[in-house]
């Protein structure tokens, strides 16, 4: 939805038409799995009710014959979905319509791709600034089905001032475009669309049954003057939608004119994709592997790179880290699947695994006791404390094992672990007992040690004795 100043021709628009196209043969054929309402006159238009963020299949089918367009056989073509204004009025106005609804609704799209349920569509691609359009690209000689979700519903569009106002129409177009010689889908092949509405959750179930219901009260004679409701819907020709932004393979905000990022074969929603080598980090809080609301698109490639999602770094291609902060768990697996979308969704979030074991430790030192031995002092002479500040390190354990231990206290005291000879808890009377796996098992949650050092009989190793 953009500025319209070439509004594109509907089929129910047959005098505009050019007269060249009325036997034309049409190189495609799309398919919207959505039952037609039974409340639309004879020679209207079809119209289609649909359900806010509901999936639907929309079939891609070849309708060529034998020895048409030969030139995209073994080949592939690109399609541009839109969700566009089916009113003259509001198309003029789209721009307007579209700011007041992403203001509404921060972070939300009109119009998605179900990844994981479509079938032979390669490269998908949702530009995050064009939020009704999206496209892929498909081998007409190959099963092909797109699922698509809309986010919108029709009353976001009306004047709200008594309630239960009529919602508009929208239209759903398809523009399917071949390569040129420059390898670039500039030459049109086929536009269609077909007109629907689109409700709340399960509104379009009721209203498809209140028309049928409406249908069934009319006499015969009245009947005859309405189409039948069939169970899909066929999109009907129309003329190509004429922004030129789109149909260039030019690189465009959130694009990239490689078509290698996503394969979706049959039956298959994984990603396959040859990660490209992670660019140099810059970026102080991406080395921390930290995504702030504040980083920037290219930093935000970097962070996918450092923590493994370079599968999806052309998908997420202009996304800056407010954008990806603001996706939402079902948005992310959506897009990545279930696996990598929980692994992403947690990595955006920071949700750190807790570890199985806290412990606090303080290296003792002859500047330690000293300060003991004045705080031993001060009570004796004023019967209080003042207190003495102490430095504790955290340790986290996760195998809670006496290895892990020794490798988390040398890397405390910057030492390598083959200088820890042995690791001593002082027991009861001051003996010492060694450490042992089921030792550290058995420790308490956020337990406090004091940790003190001899020097063992070997050189350059210690003792390490927990107080």
């Amino acid at each position: 939805m953009s500025d319209v100043l070439a509004l594109p021709i509907f089929k129910q628009e047959e005098s505009s038409l050019p007269p060249d196209n009325e036997n034309k043969i049409l190189p495609f054929q799309y398919v919207l799995c959505a039952a037609t309402s039974p409340a639309v006159k004879l020679h209207d238009e079809t119209l289609t009710y649909l359900n806010q963020g509901q999936s639907y299949e929309i079939r891609m089918l070849d309708n060529r014959k034998l020895g048409e367009l030969p030139e995209i056989n073994g080949k592939l073509v690109k399609s541009i979905f839109r969700v566009v204004f089916h009113d003259r009025r509001l198309q003029y106005t789209e721009h307007q319509q579209l700011e007041g609804w992403r203001w509404n609704r921060p972070g939300d799209r009109i119009l998605d791709i179900d990844i994981p349920m479509s079938v032979g569509i390669i490269d998908p691609r949702a530009n995050p600034t064009q939020l009704n359009t999206v496209e892929f690209l498909w081998d007409p000689a190959k099963r092909t089905s797109v699922f698509i979700q809309v986010h919108c519903i029709s009353t976001e569009f009306t004047m709200r001032k008594h309630g239960g106002e009529k919602g508009v129409p929208f239209r759903v177009q398809i523009d399917t475009f071949k390569e040129n010689e420059n390898g670039e889908y500039t030459e049109h092949l086929h536009s269609a669309s077909c007109q629907i509405k689109v409700f709340k959750p399960k509104g379009a179930d009721r209203k498809q049954k209140t028309d049928r219901e409406k249908m069934e009260k009319r006499t015969p004679h009245e009947k005859e003057k309405y189409q039948p409701s069939y169970e899909t819907t066929i999109l009907t020709e129309c003329s190509p939608w004429p922004e030129i932004t789109y149909v260039n393979n030019s690189p465009s905000p959130g694009f990239n004119s490689s078509h290698s990022s996503f394969s979706l074969g049959e039956g298959n929603g994984s990603p396959n994709h040859q990660p490209e080598p992670p660019p140099p980090v810059t970026d102080v809080s991406l080395k921390l592997n930290n995504l702030l609301p504040t980083t920037t698109p290219q930093e935000a490639q970097q962070w996918l790179h450092r923590n493994r999602f370079s599968t999806f770094t052309r998908l997420f291609t202009n996304f800056s880290g407010a954008d990806l902060l603001k996706l939402t768990r079902d948005d992310v697996i959506q897009i990545c699947g279930p696996a990598d979308g929980i692994r992403l969704f947690n990595a955006l979030k920071g949700r750190m695994v807790r570890p199985r074991l806290t412990i606090y430790v303080c290296q003792e030192s002859l500047q330690l006791r000293e300060q003991q031995q004045q705080q031993q002092q001060q009570k004796r002479e004023d019967g209080d404390s003042n207190g003495t500040f102490f430095v504790y390190h955290a340790i986290y354990l996760e195998e809670l094992t006496a290895v892990e231990l020794t490798e988390k206290i040398a890397q405390l005291f910057s030492i390598s672990p083959r200088q820890i000879s042995q690791i001593y808890k002082q027991g009861p009377t001051g003996i010492h007992v060694l450490i042992s796996d089921e030792m550290i098992q058995n420790f308490q949650e956020e337990a406090c040690f004091i940790l003190d050092t001899m020097k063992a009989e070997t050189n350059d190793s210690y003792h390490i004795i927990l107080k």
